[in-house]
């Protein structure tokens, strides 16, 4: 790749960067790439091969160092540098050139006809490495070019070439990844419908915080979306690396060390372009639906441990299965984010541990088996430590006003405690959203999980017993009941027996044994409604002071009568303005 002529930085701020890429949108909005479910999918798959071409030109430097042979990716004229860079040097754009000065249409006969169908046939290459795989996954879903005219994709392509590490001053300007992030958001945002697939960024990391993923370990998200927790669970890891680190230890944290599935054809792309920004070297990303296990494409998925040592996830709000996806768990139910959990204690490993986001629903309903089973399964085998009730408005752009929280827990032993923080009297806006910054107070009682106005403990063994003590005399009377019905039914046989036949008597026996039944099984609604309350997990702050209106009678009276006298006098003047 050819040197510029000057070594200073074009992109020296953060603003500099974030107005081309807004240039660049700009050109794809009027390019017939509307909206940014449209223009971060073709943003995506150019992007990627232009850090694509830099990082390989970067390795086989490297390589011709030590005197090693580099094999790229891509031949020639595939790479970025053959037919998208501007032909400014010799070794540089000559495809480009070649094409630009050939007939009209050329250029999107070559990208549409040749390019793409080169790039997405990879993966099928007998000897294909992981990274080709993911080259032609990314791709997997572009069938042409969406820009309308070569023009504008030409005005595209130099733009983006002029995004890179050469061009971006690291000191002064987040990181492109950062950048990629924010396409994402706008993804998110309402009106685009791609905020389900998209958790808010600040709380991602607060949820990796807490759960404080080591180099060492695995991490895996089932429903991973844009890749959000496995991009940023990378990003800490490599923040807090050690001077101890090795060389193995780098490779396995690129390449063997974050996993996760996605099943939507637009996102699973840009879920493994966003690992690749962020430098995830091998994304192990499976396509396909985590839960019927129906695969579209699990080639960068292959050697995937049994059971995680980390598991960050949003499972999706509020969807419903059919029985397709139910058959594949011991409690059946269409709640998504039911069989969701019941996946994720199922592929955590013994001392694992997760952070995962569930709807207030999932918490507080005690009244449906397969939400009473799954949670107790969690508390029978999980150490649930933590639970964090967040405001409303976190996920709107997701478009769920559901109330959400995040809860932690590590697997190997049952809980005993669980330690809670309110965050819910933040207002949460589109122009005030939940940053890092509010959970400041929650991580600095997290060590202890000390009490205070906004944090308090559920002793769960002490719940357990008292429950235990309310629902006995229900069950010794519900199995009173049961008896006594079982001893009405043999009396009911004798009678029937007996000559002359007494209907009067049997019809009494049967009606006996009808309401001794109904008052068993009543008293034993009643015992389980009890022990399954034991799992209602709802987050209740006990310390919260309610909010007492201490005016007088008089004093409302004296207000409503105020009110009254605004009313009349706007009516007034609305009367004499329609004369």
């Amino acid at each position: 790749m050819g040197k510029r002529k000057n070594n200073n930085k074009n992109f020296a701020t953060q603003h500099s960067v974030d107005q081309v890429v807004k240039s660049i949108c700009d050109i794809m909005r009027r390019g017939n790439c509307a909206g940014a479910l449209q223009y971060v999918p073709e943003l995506t798959w150019i992007l990627f091969l232009r850090i694509l071409d830099e990082q390989e030109e970067r390795e086989k430097q490297e390589a011709e160092a030590v005197g090693v042979h580099f094999a790229p990716s891509l031949e020639s004229p595939y790479r970025w540098k053959d037919w998208a860079a501007p032909p400014l040097f010799s070794d540089q754009g000559w495809k480009r050139k070649e094409l630009q000065e050939g007939a009209l249409g050329s250029f999107f006969s070559f990208v549409n006809e040749e390019l793409l169908p080169y790039l997405k046939a990879l993966k099928n290459m007998p000897a294909a490495t992981p990274r080709q795989k993911v080259i032609s996954e990314i791709m997997t879903g572009v069938e042409r070019v969406r820009i309308d005219t070569e023009r504008n994709f030409l005005d595209v392509l130099d733009k983006v070439h002029d995004i890179s590490a050469e061009t971006v001053d690291p000191t002064h300007v987040f990181t492109l990844s950062q950048v990629y992030e924010g396409l994402l958001l706008k993804m998110g945002e309402k009106g685009n419908d791609g905020g389900q697939f998209f958790t808010p960024r600040e709380v991602i990391r607060a949820m990796v915080r807490v759960i404080d993923p080591k180099i060492d370990e695995t991490v895996y998200d089932p429903g991973c979306g844009t890749g959000g927790f496995l991009a940023q669970s990378f990003a800490y890891i490599h923040e807090n690396l050690v001077e101890s680190v090795t060389p193995d230890q780098l490779e396995i944290l690129k390449e063997r060390a974050f996993w996760g599935r996605e099943k939507e054809n637009l996102i699973y792309p840009i879920a493994l372009a966003n690992l690749v920004l962020h430098g995830i070297d091998r994304p192990n990303l499976w396509h396909g639906n985590t839960l019927t296990g129906q695969e579209i494409y699990g080639g960068l998925f292959e050697g995937a441990p049994p059971m995680f040592d980390v598991i960050l996830t949003n499972p999706p709000f509020g969807g419903k299965e059919g029985k397709e996806a139910q058959t594949n768990f011991d409690y059946k139910t269409g709640s998504t984010q039911v069989l969701y959990l019941q996946h994720v204690l199922r592929n955590l490993d013994d001392g694992g541990r997760c952070g995962i986001v569930l709807d207030e629903g999932l918490l507080f309903r005690a009244n449906q088996d397969a939400f009473v089973k799954t949670k107790r399964k969690l508390l029978d085998e999980c150490n649930l430590w933590c639970i964090v009730s967040l405001p409303a408005g976190v996920f709107t752009t997701a478009g769920a006003g559901v109330k959400t929280n995040l809860l932690f827990f590590t697997k190997g032993k049952h809980t005993r405690k669980i330690w809670y923080y309110d965050l819910t009297d933040i207002k949460v806006r589109k122009k005030t959203p939940l940053t890092l910054k509010h959970f400041d107070n929650f991580f600095k009682l997290l060590h202890t999980r000390a009490d205070s106005e906004l944090s308090w403990t559920v002793d769960l063994d002490e719940r357990k017993k008292s429950a235990a003590v309310e629902a006995r005399p229900f069950k010794e009377g519900a199995t009173k009941k049961f008896q006594e019905a079982a001893q009405w039914k043999e009396r009911l046989k004798e009678i029937k027996k007996a000559k002359p036949k007494d209907e009067q008597a049997i019809e009494e026996a049967e009606a006996k044994v009808k309401a001794l039944t109904r008052e068993s099984k009543s008293l034993a609604n009643k015992a389980k409604e009890i022990e399954n309350a034991i799992y209602d997990l709802k987050a209740v702050n006990p310390n919260k002071k309610p909010v007492i209106d201490t005016r007088t009678p008089e004093e409302l009276l004296g207000i409503i009568e105020a009110k009254g006298r605004e009313v009349a006098e706007a009516l007034a003047v609305l009367r004499n303005t329609d004369r």
